[in-house]
């Protein structure tokens, strides 16, 4: 009995030496994973060298917050899934920047939910397909290669004043806030200073907004009478695609045109039923618009193009300097009005506008009493979006698991808590195992007992892919017996899959099935 009984206290002993060993080891794992990780684009980091810095948002954030709107700022870490469950959705947005990893079905189909439903805002910018997923919701397209326009580029010169060379991949664009001119060589009036504090004067004048490095996107389909659709910024008639190469002439080089390089799109469905505050102090239903617009650079919210400080430090150029020769800049579009002159003050302007332009500061159902006060909305920062090593990734997302549970400080560390201790009971609880063994015996085997039927190959085929089709579209057996050839078709759409289930007449051979499987394995994705 004294035997057993220390034999039970030494492996105990031992099983909790290892699980200390294993909580440091793991502690200094994600330590060093993230020590020689630089995150860019984020709106919280301000300990970075100044090239960095130049990179992130936090001027942005400075802007809408504390420092400048006064809206109230957080962030979400775990993933955009939670949207829909934030308190007053119409009245906050939130600010995607750089998604180094692209989005999901389920969180895409959250955001669409959260801004044709909820009435939420939301601002998407990425010049690459990250963003596809959220953008196949609204019929946007991304592209994932830059814009080259030969007439509407800025110049940018050293810190010793030296011109850089020419990048017509840095575009410069004029756009309002909510208003579309017809005639893209149409003058503007210039919004001063004085007419962007009122909506009456802001949403008919027009501001110069620089991009670094934009791609292009395109609405595709334009016809849904639900939203109200504006390309607010594109490039001129003569940008296009440079997916080869910088050469124009290039048939691989698509020239799209006009309002097809899109650089700012803004998306608005209105008529949303939400509850709030309404005048007398009480709940009301009020109708309220769910906005969101796509940008196609990152780089416009940066530190570089946010501020005007930074830009001038880094060697953005005025219109009246002299590097711009003959060839056009955006005071070319624009009227000066109020003797304010053209001049670009940086992007903090034009979207620390349009942020408010799409809020609910001017709806007339909302008692004044929310609407007049810009900490009754606000703004979230998605920092969940960038990529982390492959070794510290089982860490973030376990993370982000607690994170969907609970939005709550003190109840996610109950919950860390409280999973460390019942891994330590369970640890100190576990018997120790008699011996034993497993005995194979390799001689035992057996046929499978039925083999199928050749005749059978094309109903099996057929039957798979009914079967694809409907756990792809989430039905039932009822429901999808009760779907009719037509719906089915549409549910399909491959011609050569549609003639598998319903040609009655054609042959398929043992190779066709085999490339009809593989077919049939990539649908949907």
């Amino acid at each position: 009995m004294t035997e057993e009984g220390s034999t039970g206290i030494k492996l105990e002993t031992w099983l909790l030496v290892g699980f200390i060993v294993a909580m440091l080891l793991s502690t200094t794992v994600i330590v060093i994973t993230s020590s020689d990780k630089t995150t860019v684009y984020s709106a919280y980091v301000t300990d970075e060298d100044q090239n960095v810095q130049y990179q992130q948002v936090s001027s942005m954030r400075g802007s809408l917050g504390e420092d400048g709107m006064d809206y109230v700022v957080a962030n979400t870490m775990s993933t955009p899934m939670l949207v829909n469950d934030w308190r007053e959705p119409h009245r906050t947005m939130l600010v995607i920047a750089a998604p180094e990893k692209p989005f999901d079905n389920a969180e895409a189909d959250a955001l669409y939910e959260f801004v044709t439903e909820r009435g939420g805002k939301v601002i998407i910018a990425a010049n690459s397909t990250n963003a596809q997923t959220v953008a196949d919701k609204f019929d946007v397209k991304f592209f994932d290669a830059p814009v080259v326009d030969p007439n509407r580029f800025y110049e940018v010169a050293s810190q010793t004043g030296e011109v850089e060379p020419q990048d017509s991949r840095k575009l410069w664009a004029v756009a309002g806030v909510n208003k579309v001119w017809d005639d893209q060589f149409e003058r503007r009036p210039y919004c001063s200073p004085e007419a962007l504090q009122d909506s009456d004067r802001y949403s008919d004048c027009a501001l110069p907004v620089l991009f670094h490095r934009p791609t292009a996107i395109q609405v595709l389909d334009n016809e849904d009478e639900t939203r109200n659709v504006k390309i607010l910024a594109h490039a001129s008639g003569s940008a296009f695609i440079a997916r080869e190469n910088m050469d124009a002439n290039d048939p691989d080089n698509p020239i799209l045109g006009g309002n097809n390089t899109g650089l700012i799109i803004r998306m608005d469905y209105p008529g949303i039923e939400a509850i709030d505050q309404v005048k007398g102090v009480k709940e009301g239903n009020v109708k309220v618009t769910g906005s969101i617009v796509f940008v196609s650079d990152h780089s416009v919210l940066a530190n570089h193009l946010w501020d005007i400080a930074d830009a001038e430090v880094t060697g953005k150029q005025q219109c009246d300097t002299v590097y711009y020769g003959e060839r056009p800049c955006w005071d070319s579009l624009l009227s000066s009005t109020e003797g304010t002159g053209t001049d670009w003050n940086g992007n903090e302007d034009y979207f620390v506008t349009l942020i408010r332009d799409m809020m609910e500061h001017d709806n007339d159902e909302i008692s004044t009493v929310i609407t007049s006060k810009n900490d009754n909305f606000y703004i979230v920062f998605d920092e969940s979006r960038h990529v982390t090593s492959a070794i510290s990734s089982p860490f973030t997302e376990a993370m982000g698991a607690i994170v969907m549970l609970t939005s709550d400080t003190l109840l996610k560390w109950l919950i860390v808590l409280n999973l460390m201790a019942l891994l330590s009971i369970a640890i100190m609880v576990v018997p120790e195992k008699e011996n034993w063994r497993h005995v194979f015996d390799l001689t035992r085997f057996r046929e499978r007992p039925n083999k199928v039927d050749p005749n059978l190959y094309l109903q099996r085929v057929r039957e798979a892919m009914m079967a694809k089709v409907r756990q792809f579209n989430d039905l039932t057996r009822d429901e999808m017996a009760r779907k009719t050839p037509g719906e089915i078709q549409s549910m399909v759409k491959d011609p050569r899959l549609i003639e598998l289930l319903y040609s009655q007449q054609r042959s398929y051979s043992n190779e066709e099935l085999r490339q009809l499987l593989q077919q049939i394995r990539r649908w949907g994705k």
